[in-house]
């Protein structure tokens, strides 16, 4: 996901004006929501964000009431990622992997180049490890998340599902609010994820492969400098996305299970060429980590400040708990909302674990003067450095033509998130204007408008706003995930116990006439009652 950090700026004229009278009259509210979101308590003179508490806290205590499922169930998430237990004729509109890169497409990106440079400049080599337990806490939590996501969708007239937050949020809330509370809250949400999907999940992702695609160009004296060259590329750039999204979440599906594994082995291989040509080094990293992690370097804020850095950067990163990934997640083919949860427990694994790591390894073993000279400048008081700077800069010890493939990156990167969020704020939009063609059609034309805006024109306050809103998504779904707790639990068991048995190879079509009976019979409502017996136990569940 995109970072509230790095924003680019017009340098000057009309455009600047334009920037600078929007930032302006935004600025209060920006100053306001983000205090208020991001707000901070100090802890033995460190700030500790409210927003990273409540999302380690809650993936602390989802991993433990559900057992350990990241560690215990491993084998199993890859089974069903590998379609181990899928059926021709489950419903759906994708395959678990399909759900799995469009959900990753969205949190793989700038965060993980220019978040974990800047990470290390606040904290350290240290902060790197206190993100890997982070990442694998946040395992648990989309395990949940996305579980139910699948377990209350619906489908629509036109074959399609809709799920996510949008749909468990209102049973979750409804049990212990009622059903207007619980409504609003539910709204709360919807308009949050609009906002941060035309926001930070366009515009700045817009505006960022711009500015990279314009350095490594030459800058102002390249092609891509030229007057009204922002606005061809914006206009290039809606058109290939325009024709990803007018075919659903399946086209999307398909371009994102194709481009995710592309960029992230061409980033990782990059990675490798750092780290194994420096083979010898790598012991001394892996050093750095664990010493940095709990005797960090003098300034940093102590063990409490590298903790809080690394938690705040992979919370941040992954989005486990902020209610993004159910809505990728909810259109998967199967009739086991359960198979999904173990599907989506590798994305943090991926995301954090893995790249995010490979990153902080190819810094910390470059060690390009920009790192040292980055934790310096914030020790001694200063801004803290452009994450991506000190990112290029590692890979150009080694690679020094590396720029252009961080460039083709970053384009990749932005553009798989484009796709992915454009469908989150669809589902956002859904909700208040319901799953007509027109309807949808209107939504994809001012997403798409708003990616020609934001190659032009940042709004940097804007920006900030709707960074606030992806979190204020945090609070109010790990409320519902809260109330959901023991249903999941219970889920969970159930389909570890059908797998030991074998029952998850044997299920079928035949099995959708029995569950259509069963949830008629009880209202729809998602909630079936426990049935006796091994054979007719799966029900469930569906």
């Amino acid at each position: 996901m995109v970072s509230p950090l790095l924003i680019p700026t017009a340098e000057s004229g009309p455009l600047k004006a334009v920037e600078d009278s929007i930032d302006s009259f935004f600025e209060p509210f920006a100053a306001w929501i983000s205090g208020w979101v991001f707000y901070a308590f100090p802890v033995a003179g460190i700030s500790i964000p409210i927003v990273v508490v409540w999302l380690v806290a809650a993936a602390t205590i989802i991993t433990v009431f559900l057992g350990f499922p990241q560690f215990r169930s491993m084998k199993l998430s890859m089974e069903v990622v590998r379609g181990k237990f899928s059926h021709a004729d489950d419903p759906g509109e994708i395959t678990h992997f399909q759900a799995l890169s469009s959900a990753l497409s969205g949190t793989v990106g700038l965060g993980n180049i220019a978040g974990v440079g800047a990470a290390m400049a606040l904290g350290g080599a240290g902060a790197t490890f206190w993100m890997i337990i982070c990442g694998l806490l946040g395992m648990a939590t989309k395990f949940a998340e996305c579980s139910m996501g699948v377990k209350y969708r619906k489908q629509n007239a036109d074959g399609t599902f809709s799920g996510g937050p949008f749909k468990y949020m209102p049973i979750a809330f409804g049990r212990l609010f009622g059903k207007v509370p619980a409504m609003i809250l539910t709204g709360g949400f919807a308009i949050a994820i609009f906002g941060f999907g035309v926001g930070g999940g366009n515009m700045f992702q817009a505006n960022q492969t711009f500015v990279q695609a314009k350095d490594v160009t030459g800058g102002s004296d390249g092609f891509l400098g030229s007057d009204g060259a922002a606005l061809i590329f914006g206009l290039v750039l809606a058109g290939l996305i325009a024709a990803v999204i007018l075919g659903g979440i399946q086209s999307i599906a398909r371009v994102t299970s194709k481009l995710v594994p592309f960029m992230g082995i061409m980033y990782v291989v990059a990675c490798l060429f750092v780290i194994l040509g420096n083979f010898s080094k790598i012991g001394t990293a892996l050093g750095s980590i664990i010493e940095g992690a709990f005797t960090p370097q003098a300034g940093l804020g102590g063990l409490v400040g590298v903790l809080i850095v690394g938690f705040q950067r992979a919370a941040f990163s992954n989005e486990a708990g902020l209610g993004s990934a159910p809505i990728a997640h909810s259109p998967v083919k199967t009739r086991r909302p359960t198979s999904e949860g173990f599907v989506a427990l590798l994305e943090p694994l991926i995301d954090t674990v893995v790249v995010c790591t490979m990153t902080a390894l190819t810094i910390i073993i470059a060690d390009a003067p920009s790192f040292q000279g980055g934790i310096d400048q914030v020790i001694d008081g200063g801004a803290v450095p452009d994450g991506v700077t000190l990112t290029s800069d590692a890979f150009e010890t080694f690679l020094p033509w590396f720029p252009i493939v961080l460039a083709v990156a970053v384009a990749l990167f932005a553009f798989s998130t484009l796709i992915t969020w454009s469908y989150y704020g669809e589902k956002a939009w859904e909700f208040f204007f319901g799953h007509s063609k027109m309807s949808l059609n209107l939504y994809r034309l001012i997403f798409c408008t708003f990616t020609v805006i934001g190659t032009v024109l940042t709004f940097g306050q804007v920006l900030t706003i709707t960074d606030s809103f992806l979190f204020i998504c945090g609070f109010i779904n790990l409320a519902a995930l809260y109330i959901l707790l023991p249903e999941i639990r219970q889920d969970m068991r159930e389909y570890i116990a059908d797998r030991k048995s074998g029952r998850l190879y044997e299920l079928g079509a035949d099995d959708d006439a029995h569950l259509a009976e069963i949830r008629a019979e009880h209202g729809n409502t998602g909630e079936l009652p426990k049935m006796e017996g091994t054979e007719q136990e799966h029900h469930t569940k569906e």
